[in-house]
């Protein structure tokens, strides 16, 4: 009978450092763009010395989404203690935090983004973010929201989560001995919404924000890329990929491109453009600061929801090609600094609370690009209940004060 011997210290120390390394390639280029030689190269190994602990980089990638996954659950047991659901909401950003400024002064390793995490198609690690959000979820329920329909806690969910997951982009404009106080103010906006007390809820309808073209238009390349890239991330949407989604050839690909970068920076451009408008559109029409947020997030994430042409998600930058990534976000920032004035104006005349505009405009964005991911997490939800199933908690609040 052979004896299987157990992994020595070494063994699973090395293990653990190339796990490391690779989470950081795994963060800048996403699945398809990370490679063994990649991780190799910053640990000084040759790719074989990799391979000795991982058969192939789909292995790899595995075990850091599930690394990350154990420490996600580790800060949801944290907040678990907590007495209600509010409590619970402030412990796990709490910790999140923590674990935040821990990894920014090098005392932890860094969580893998999960971006691209269905590029990976691995049952296990599917499985294990199924559990990691439904421990989030958990946290939320209590008196509160006893009388909400699963898919509608799920909605909220999803919110709490794309928070965390949004946060690292816009950490890095903070100190690490600030992040105690930013997570009191993410608190704020999660728990208690960005809408004043007493508010109404009166988002606005918007004429349609992108006009129907024909089927071998140059819109049709842009939808189909956009939905590949936000699937699979800039590497996973290949050439071959996007035409055979229109049922095209390549040479048709290149007749409207030249290049693919050339048609992601234009997916993009679609993307703020939309952003624009519905920010424009709902300017006319509103009465409030307020009115006007409300309008544009319910227009935007009703938009992601209702069909073929999606916006493209916001996380697909860590993936795309560092020589487009500045203008890629500066443009971001822009859109950013839009949102924030608009918070500013709900401020003035009194329909937002007073609040950080420079994180709730953040905490907008990302609740606006997560609704791509909605219909994984809540069925239930539809593009017609989307704005007082998901939108409406984020500007009224995931736990609001008991009064």
């Amino acid at each position: 009978m052979t004896t299987v011997r157990a992994p020595t210290r070494r063994f699973e120390q090395r293990k653990s450092a190339i796990i490391v390394s690779a989470v950081d390639v795994l963060n800048r280029k996403g699945v398809r763009g990370m490679t063994l030689a990649d991780v190799a190269t910053q640990l000084g190994l040759v790719p074989t010395g990799v391979i000795y602990y991982f058969r192939n980089k789909e292995e790899l990638a595995a075990a850091c989404f599930l690394d990350s996954v154990d420490r996600y659950n580790a800060l949801a047991a944290q907040a678990a203690h907590g007495a209600d659901a509010r409590e619970r909401l402030r412990l796990f950003l709490d910790a999140f935090f923590e674990a935040r400024r821990r990894i920014r002064l090098g005392e932890a390793p860094p969580l893998a983004a999960f971006n691209d995490v269905r590029a990976l198609n691995c049952a296990p690690v599917n499985a294990a973010y199924v559990d990691m959000f439904r421990r989030v979820r958990a946290l939320l329920e209590g008196r509160e929201t006893r009388r909400l329909s699963k898919s509608a806690l799920s909605a909220r969910a999803q919110i709490l989560i794309a928070e965390v997951l949004w946060a690292p982009v816009w950490l890095p404009r903070h100190d690490p001995e600030d992040f105690g106080r930013v997570s009191q103010r993410v608190f704020s906006i999660t728990a208690d919404g960005l809408a004043a007390p007493g508010a109404a809820w009166d988002p606005l309808a918007l004429p349609a924000l992108v006009q129907p073209t024909g089927a071998a238009s140059h819109e049709n390349f842009l939808r189909a890329a956009t939905q590949l890239i936000n699937e699979e991330g800039y590497r996973g949407a290949s050439v071959e990929k996007i035409s055979a989604r229109l049922n095209a050839t390549k040479g048709a690909f290149y007749h409207h491109h030249e290049t693919k970068d050339e048609l992601v920076l234009a997916c993009f451009e679609r993307t703020f453009e939309v952003m624009r408008r519905a920010i424009r559109q709902a300017e006319e029409v509103a009465t409030s600061g307020l009115q006007v947020l409300t309008t544009v997030a319910s227009a935007l994430v009703e938009y992601q929801m209702a069909g073929d042409a999606p916006l493209l998600r916001a996380s697909a930058l860590t993936s795309v090609p560092e020589a487009i990534q500045p203008q890629l976000v500066a443009q971001f920032d822009r859109l950013s600094d839009r949102f924030a004035s608009l918070i500013s104006d709900g401020i003035a005349d009194g329909s937002v609370r007073p609040l950080d505009v420079n994180i709730g405009a953040q905490m907008l964005t990302a609740m606006i690009n997560a609704a791509a991911e909605l219909h994984h997490w809540a069925p239930g939800v539809t593009p017609q209940t989307a704005a007082a199933l998901y939108v409406r908690p984020f500007f009224e609040g995931l736990s609001p004060k008991q009064s």
